[in-house]
Parts: structure tokens; C-alpha cells; sequence
């Protein structure tokens, strides 16, 4: 269902793949960003990028679950980081790799921002996963 692909004649990414192809007719679900904040509306790991980070990865299978996907469908992510320092995206990376995310592996692109959203928000992930039939999740 998902063929990722890695250029022959690029630099070999670490743990994501520089593109996925998807069948016609296969449903995809675009994900708004998903944000460090608990169920009640309560940032999550204030001042901390990684525990943002955990709770956006939480989120984020949240949402997938909703729509009857999971972390292994994602076909595309983009990672926002409120920082200049590549050690901060470098910390952020290890959380989004620890989740499975980077199973299929997934395109993705790590970017360091000015803001977010919501005061004191660190981290925010987009994504794009294919919403499997049903029984082929997983």
C-alpha cells in the first residue's frame, strides 16, 4: 500500500525516506498540527522540548486512532521546533524517532521556528497517513 523511497543519488537520509507513493484510492487523512497540550487544554512540559515533544507524539496517535490509523500509516510529517539550536531539534528528533514514526521510514522535514500557536508551545507535528482498510491497520 505505502512504497517509500529513498533517491539512489542523494545523501542517504537517517531515518526517513525522501518520498512515499500511495495507490489511487487509497484514503488519506491530513492531520492538523498536533499541539503539547493535555485534555483539558493545559500545556504539557513547559520550558521542556522532549516532554513536549512525548505529548505531541501522543497526540498525534490520538488523532491517527480517530480517523482509523496508527503511527506505521504516516506518510509524511513536519516537526516544528521553537528554536535556533540544532541541539534542541537534534533532542526533539530522538523522541519522533523512539515513537515508531520512523518505522515505515517517513518523509519528513525538522524545522526551528520563532513561535507557535499557544504560549510557551515548543513542538508541533503535521501529518499525512493512509487510512487503511478495515482489519489492515497495523
Amino acid at each position: 500500500m505505502i512504497h517509500r523511497v529513498t533517491a539512489p543519488t542523494l545523501f542517504p537520509p537517517p531515518t526517513y525516506s525522501h518520498a512515499s507513493i500511495v495507490e489511487a484510492g487509497t484514503k488519506l487523512a491530513f492531520l492538523a498540527g498536533s499541539v503539547p497540550l493535555d485534555a483539558e487544554g493545559k500545556l504539557v512540559g513547559e520550558g521542556d522540548p522532549v516532554r513536549q515533544a512525548e505529548q505531541v507524539i501522543a497526540n498525534l496517535e490520538a488523532q491517527l486512532h480517530a480517523v482509523g490509523s496508527d503511527l506505521t500509516h504516516v506518510l509524511s510529517t513536519d516537526v516544528y521546533v521553537v528554536s535556533s539550536e540544532t541541539a534542541a531539534l537534534s533532542a526533539v528528533w530522538e523522541v519522533v524517532e523512539a515513537s515508531g514514526l520512523s518505522v515505515g521510514p517517513h518523509s519528513s522535514t525538522l524545522l526551528g521556528v520563532a513561535c507557535l500557536g499557544y504560549p510557551g508551545q515548543l513542538v508541533e507535528i503535521t501529518a499525512t497517513a493512509v487510512v487503511p482498510e478495515e482489519g489492515a491497520q497495523g
